[in-house]
């Protein structure tokens, strides 16, 4: 009873391919009253014709294009974004059939638009019933699908969670085989044990699996051979999931290169089209404060005059995006004074350090001529902040993951900031907490949580009490 699902699968299709052909027919008699106000039959004959066509087109064209692949543990913009994709493919072949048949010339295109966007809502609503459906019976236990999971390091015992955690999606994990190590960190007594990679295809089979999820590490390349040719006759969906998790990277974002999969490690998430989008918001947000904050800075700019000798602004080179070395830019807050190529950092009480230039380092406005530094190119309002060259030096062979940071421009304002990790890192713990949090950042980042950091800057500032 529970796998009837399971054993329809075919008739499911065939039904959800018969109801997208009724949902399209329906869109496009709907499309035509509200452009025409007239019912289909009384419209130029071209549009009943097309729409007939592309109806029965798209029941023979959505199965090669994927629309009917299990979308359950995929996420569901996806699955839109797909059906978007091939219903419009459904009706370029419609429109080159109108031109064929010397008709496109009387078809209305204001239609045509009315009928593929209502078409598309039609399909997205059935997908979603039938997706939420499918869902609530998953976690009433039906539709399951039986697992058995190859290597139950990191990724392994990540994957169980998860499908324990998603009980929606449906999986249900059987047996490990595992390392006897790892075989330990199996503490369900319900999970049976296979101990050798030979007793694998048996107990698929013996025990009606669904899927087979090989989850070794990448050092693992001889027994992939081995189960290789093991699993060669198992008729059940094997998927392969790298035990990646052991490495420490910042993506693993898979893609086509050179006609190839390529794995990404360490591409960050906003890069690419993401990275437009923070770039153009950057410059539009700098270019805003600056105009904004121009009577603020005469007069910090008058009270540094009067504080002592010296520029207005204080400029020191600094790592940006991929290494590039820029000069960051800041209001000068200490006496003019010779480092002799060590970089000393302010400390509490520090005689270097002018009034007003206190007052400016406390309140963090000695960072506000950085906005130049975005409009140049160099440094983003949120990122992690750019450190002293001889710290990277420092640091870089203490802290593994430390350049990484530098696989983004540089910011204002940070993750690390607004948590506290600001100021004076006289200890190697310190900077590894900042780190982490700078990593933390470059790894979930997103315009919403830019617009976060930089809302909690502007109300609550920085927070720490190690900002000399």
């Amino acid at each position: 009873m529970r796998d009837l699902i399971n054993n329809n699968a075919s008739r499911l299709e065939l039904s959800m391919r018969l109801m997208d052909v009724l949902a399209l027919e329906i869109s496009g008699a709907l499309a035509c009253l509200v452009h025409f106000h007239v019912p289909l039959s009384e419209a130029p004959p071209v549009h009943t014709i097309l729409l007939h066509f592309c109806s029965a087109l798209a029941f023979f064209l959505f199965p090669p294009l994927e629309v009917y692949t299990s979308w359950r543990a995929k996420p569901i913009p996806e699955m839109f974004l797909r059906l978007c994709a091939s219903w419009g493919v459904v009706l370029m072949v419609g429109l080159l059939f109108s031109f064929l048949i010397h008709h496109v010339g009387t078809l209305s295109r204001l239609w045509l638009f009315y009928w593929y966007a209502s078409g598309v809502a039609f399909l997205m609503l059935l997908r979603a019933a039938v997706y939420f459906v499918l869902r609530f019976l998953r976690k009433k236990g039906f539709n399951h699908k039986r697992v058995v999971i190859v290597g139950y390091g990191n990724t392994g015992q990540e994957m169980h969670r998860r499908a324990l955690q998603m009980d929606w999606a449906g999986y249900d994990v059987r047996a490990v085989h595992a390392d006897p190590a790892d075989a330990a960190k199996i503490t369900n007594p319900a999970i049976d044990r296979i101990d050798t990679l030979e007793k694998i295809h048996d107990y698929v089979v013996e025990n009606h699996i669904h899927e087979i999820w090989i989850t070794l590490p990448l050092v693992a390349s001889p027994k992939m051979q081995e189960l290789q040719y093991l699993l060669r006759n198992a008729l059940v969906d094997i998927r392969w999931i790298p035990d990646i998790l052991g490495l420490q990277m910042l993506s693993n974002k898979v893609g086509d290169f050179l006609g190839l999969p390529a794995v990404d490690l360490n591409q960050p998430m906003s890069g690419g089209v993401n990275g437009i989008v923070k770039d153009i918001f950057d410059k539009v947000f700098a270019s805003v404060a600056l105009v904004l904050l121009l009577p603020l800075f005469i007069v910090i700019a008058i009270l540094i005059k009067q504080s002592s000798p010296g520029p207005v602004f204080f400029k020191q080179p600094r790592l940006g995006l991929n290494g590039r070395k820029f000069n960051v830019y800041k209001f000068r807050s200490m006496k003019m004074h010779q480092e002799h190529g060590v970089v000393t950092q302010a400390t509490k009480d520090d005689p270097r350090v002018t009034p007003i230039g206190a007052f400016l380092r406390r309140t963090s406005l000695d960072e506000l001529p950085q906005f130049i530094n975005v409009l140049l190119g160099d440094m983003s309002v949120v990122g992690p902040r750019p450190h002293a060259l001889q710290h990277n030096e420092m640091y870089k062979d203490l802290l593994e993951m430390y350049m990484v940071r530098h696989r983004v421009k540089p910011g204002i304002t940070g993750w690390a900031q607004i948590h506290g990790y600001r100021g004076e890192t006289d200890t190697v713990d310190k900077m590894a907490k900042r780190v982490q949090f700078d990593l933390h950042y470059i790894q979930h980042w997103s315009l919403w949580m830019d617009v976060r950091i930089i809302l909690w800057t502007a109300f609550k500032g920085w927070t720490g009490t190690n900002a000399y």
